[in-house]
């Protein structure tokens, strides 16, 4: 699955992400609004990972869905 996919599908897709990464907030989620840096930047700064691991956590879950 590609990004795009996700992104023009966000609200399906929302619910999956939050049971990944239980620790953003909604804010975080309404500021993520479907955008792939985003949602790493959030990871990385919530849960104290390296951009590179975040990014990397985002893909492993674009391709486990």
């Amino acid at each position: 699955m590609n990004w795009d996919t996700i992104e023009g599908n966000w609200k399906q897709f929302k619910g999956k992400a939050r049971a990944q990464w239980g620790k953003l907030t909604d804010d975080d989620w309404d500021q993520v609004e479907g955008r792939r840096k985003q949602l790493a930047g959030k990871i990385q700064e919530r849960y104290g990972k390296s951009r590179e691991a975040a990014e990397r956590e985002v893909d492993d879950w674009i391709d486990s869905i």
